[in-house]
């Protein structure tokens, strides 16, 4: 293998590494989907598309943020854990969605462990 070859596969190899390690970086936080799912619906965030990629729009303001391409599902999470932490409360084996003034918006059932850690690692409860 002649010096140009070697370097080439180098740089290639190198490039590969580094864009892998970008989008790891990238990625927002697995989630359990049910409870997630169900959790959502009451989030008073959401993405809209516009032409330059994602914004999230917080719906009882009507503020938008719009963060950087990369950046813009890490940032929705963040929001997601701040509101999840204020607004959410576990009792027993439900989940408590509150509101603006602290009452009880629904009950949301935890069916597995993996549910219950999820809302313990995720936002903070």
């Amino acid at each position: 293998m002649t010096i140009k070859r070697a370097l080439f596969v180098g740089f290639l190899l190198a490039f590969l590494v580094l864009g892998f390690v970008a989008m790891q970086r990238a990625m927002p936080e697995a989630k359990e989907e049910r409870i997630y799912k169900a959790i959502k619906i009451y989030s008073p965030y959401k993405l809209e598309k516009i032409v330059g990629g994602l914004a999230i729009i917080d719906i009882r303001t009507g503020n938008k943020e719009k963060p950087g391409a990369a950046e813009v599902l890490l940032r929705y999470d963040e929001l997601d854990k701040q509101w999840g932490s204020r607004h959410l409360r576990v009792e027993g084996n439900h989940v408590i969605v509150l509101g603006e003034n602290n009452q009880s918006i629904t009950k949301i059932f935890i069916e597995t462990p993996k549910e219950r850690e999820f809302l313990r690692t995720f936002y903070g409860i």
